[in-house]
């Protein structure tokens, strides 16, 4: 009975689908090394002196860009119109 069991179990064709499994995962990761690190993808580096403007705004106004400064914020909720305490109600324990 032991010899059946073991050749049911050896010829049994189940690794199937893990092996298509590892493979779509090695295709994929070798897919995305050469896409992200291929000769196409390298950066191009200048060196500073031939950088034309030192800031993002010089580079907007050469443009045409008219730079302002952002609104300020709205507050939520004002200030209430009560005189601040000048002492705290429960002091600290020395």
């Amino acid at each position: 009975m032991a010899n059946e069991l073991t050749e049911d179990h050896v010829s049994r064709r189940g690794g199937a689908p893990l092996m298509v499994a590892i493979l779509v995962a090695v295709l994929g990761m070798l897919g995305m090394l050469i896409v992200d690190h291929g000769p196409w993808n390298k950066p191009k580096q200048q060196p500073a002196f031939f950088a034309k403007y030192s800031s993002t705004g010089e580079a907007a106004r050469a443009v045409g860009a008219h730079v302002l400064p952002t609104e300020p914020k709205l507050q939520v909720e004002p200030n209430p119109p009560v005189p601040k305490p000048v002492h705290p109600v429960n002091p600290a324990p020395r």
